[in-house]
């Protein structure tokens, strides 16, 4: 049998024998029983914590019938919370939840083209064509907290002649427990129920194997109550449904000693085979120089969403069920005994002595009641004593209000996450401190979804590259886009969500900085605007963006352009170049001519200036000699004045002296 001609089979096992079938059919029930039995004790703790998360009680009756049994909603707050946060962050507003990144040199722009329209596309696809996938991941986002794990089915179904991707319960998809991936798992067992109609659909339409089987018995079915009062005693009727198995698993059909990879499905009461198909393709088939199949890859169906990763190593991760359960049942035991004790405060109860000999019938009384005895007060006192009962002890109190903050701190689940707002006082810096503080949690879970999300969108890029109608045509690309669009990297294909952004506040903020290093002139200015606009969460923000810019040119053409154009302007430059230096060869005769003509003036002027310089030196010596002159003449005059002012005033003198003298001397009478 040719593997090669075994992959667009619809079933398989029409070309197998009864007896190979058998014996596929035994390995594929014993296959599921031990991996099915290898995590019997995580199934058991899923049943815990679901029952948990539902505040599901069972009949209590101890300390005494119908005590408290109060659940209190730690779990169910907590997944609630984290899907109320994590689903608009993962799945935008406005529908774009596919991004195709263009990787390597773009010079033309088809790249980039090509990758808007992928993306449009498979958003298109996924919330439009696929109206399964956006209420599946808001369940799967609802479940994943409390679980730790949930699955997603991507593959494209005959039946609808569609791409389906779809939530596969965590109790639906059996693995063994000690796997480590799903890639690397030799089973992986989805269990399904289908009823005697859908059964008979599938083989009338050639999917499953026309083989008669028996009817299916309601008491192989799981019965998966919570409450064992609420169980019923199965009935068989047309609407139970068949368990089926369907397991990817690896068989050797044609006897080479090597497994290819395969889907099975048996029906498991009567391990009749009803389908096999091959889950690989040509691509995927790698052969030696003789033809010899070496390895084929298998084409995987299913995506592992994970919450937490186990710490014991074990397939199936952990969730709120797992961190908070313990916490969660120690809280309902302290509600439950102080709830019992104000029963048991408020509902007094004692002993009555036997000498009391009263007619009173019922001892209980109704509120505001008052009975007539025929015995003494005294009496009363003497035979009747109350049960004493102690108050609640203050440690309870504390020890509640221990669990319930270690609690919130496990779950993130602060006063400001659940809607209250801090204080008016309180800094803005705080606030986005206590948010970011508390996001760290949430941001891990969602770098693990962002994660998975990615793979899926992987495997459905795979399929349109084989299933996508090449004359598909979606009305929001106005224009045809097939199979020949989905031959790259399916690598490049991730969430447009950001994992490290948890609210939209956040968002913002981030494109808020983006808008302020626009000036930087470093980043494209569209796409800030472009993540802003998604941010604030606008409606259809493509119609508000301009045109992208037409694509640049051929290179080979822009360089020979830019050639011819060098080439002219070299010439052109050179022409200048002559024409300025003739230009400059005139100028320097010119300018010699004009400074041996300026020179020459120069000198006159000068000489000029040196005679009028020396008239002037010799008009200067003269007016010193009149000075002089003048000067000499006018001192000799003043001398001269002097002289004789200076005789004059001797003559004077003498002439007083004179006088002076003759009145000095004795005057005589002249003789008689």
């Amino acid at each position: 049998m040719d593997v090669s001609s075994l992959i667009n089979e619809v079933n398989i096992a029409k070309k197998l024998s009864d007896e190979d079938l058998a014996k596929i059919g035994d390995k594929v029930v014993e296959g599921y029983d031990t991996d099915e039995d290898s995590r019997k004790a995580w199934k058991e703790n899923l049943e815990k914590w679901t029952k948990l998360a539902l505040q599901i009680v069972d009949k209590k009756t101890y300390p005494w019938n119908n005590a408290s049994n109060i659940k209190f909603p730690i779990l169910s707050t907590a997944s609630m919370q984290f899907a109320a946060r994590a689903y608009p962050t993962l799945v935008p507003s406005d529908g774009q939840v596919v991004k195709c990144r263009v990787v390597g040199s773009d010079p033309q722009g088809t790249k980039q083209a090509a990758a808007i329209r992928i993306s449009k596309h498979m958003s298109y696809q996924l919330m439009q064509e696929m109206p399964e996938w956006d209420e599946d991941m808001d369940r799967l986002l609802v479940i994943l907290p409390i679980a730790g794990t949930v699955f997603k089915k991507t593959y494209y179904c005959p039946d609808k002649q569609r791409n389906v991707s779809c939530l596969v319960m965590p109790k639906d998809l059996v693995v063994n427990y000690w796997t480590k991936t799903l890639e690397d798992s030799e089973r992986i067992t989805e269990i399904h129920e289908y009823s005697k109609r859908q059964v008979k659909e599938k083989q009338l339409k050639g999917i499953y194997l026309d083989v008669k089987l028996a009817s299916p018995t309601a008491s192989n079915l799981r019965v998966e109550k919570s409450d064992p009062s609420e169980m019923t005693t199965p009935q068989d009727d047309d609407t139970t449904p068949y368990f089926i198995l369907e397991q990817h698993t690896y068989l050797d059909l044609d006897k080479d000693g090597y497994a290819e990879p395969y889907v099975v499905v048996v029906e498991k009461e009567s391990k009749k085979v009803l389908r096999i198909t091959a889950r690989f393709d040509e691509e995927g088939v790698q052969v030696d120089e003789n033809g010899k199949v070496v390895s084929i890859v298998a084409n995987g169906y299913y995506t592992k969403y994970s919450f937490f990763p186990n710490p014991d190593g074990g397939f199936y991760d952990i969730g709120f069920g797992r961190l908070l359960g313990p916490i969660n049942a120690s809280v309902d035991t302290i509600i439950n005994q102080l709830t019992d004790a104000g029963t048991l405060s408020n509902l007094q109860s004692g002993f009555i002595g036997k000498g009391l000999r009263i007619k009173m019938g019922d001892s209980r009384f109704s509120p505001g009641e008052w009975k007539v005895v025929n015995a003494t007060g005294a009496d009363i006192k003497s035979q009747i004593f109350a049960m004493p009962v102690r108050d609640p002890s203050p440690v309870l109190f504390k020890l509640l209000e221990l669990l319930s903050q270690s609690a919130q701190q496990l779950a993130s689940v602060s006063d400001i996450f659940v809607g209250k707002m801090p204080g008016q006082n309180t800094p803005a810096t705080t606030t986005m401190a206590t948010i970011e503080q508390g996001m760290k949690l949430f941001t891990a879970v969602y770098k693990r979804v962002y994660r998975s999300m990615a793979k899926e969108f992987q495997k459905l890029y795979k399929l349109n590259g084989v299933y996508l109608d090449d004359q598909v045509f979606v009305d929001i690309l106005d224009e045809p886009i097939g199979q020949s669009d989905y031959k790259g990297n399916p690598n490049d294909v991730v969430p447009s969500a950001d994992p490290t952004a948890a609210s939209s506040q956040e968002r913002q903020q981030k494109a808020q900085m983006l808008m302020q290093m626009i000036g930087l002139g470093t980043i494209n200015p569209q796409e800030v605007t472009q993540r802003m606009l998604v941010a604030m969460e606008v409606p259809e923000p493509e119609k508000l963006m301009l045109p992208p810019a037409p694509p640049p040119p051929d290179p080979k053409v822009e360089a020979m352009k830019m050639k011819a154009q060098l080439d002219q302007q070299t010439a052109a430059n050179n022409l200048q170049m002559d024409q300025e230096r003739l230009r400059m060869e005139q100028s320097a005769e010119a300018n010699k001519q004009a400074m041996e003509a300026q020179a020459k003036q120069q000198d006159l002027q000068f000489k000029a200036q040196e005679h009028a310089l020396a008239m002037r030196v010799a008009s200067t010596d003269l007016q010193h000699k009149v000075v002089n002159n003048a000067v000499d003449t006018h001192a000799n005059a003043v001398k001269a004045s002097q002289d004789i002012k200076h005789k004059e005033m001797s003559h004077a003198q003498k002439m007083q002296q004179q006088k002076a003298a003759q009145k000095a001397k004795p005057q005589t009478k002249p003789k008689k």
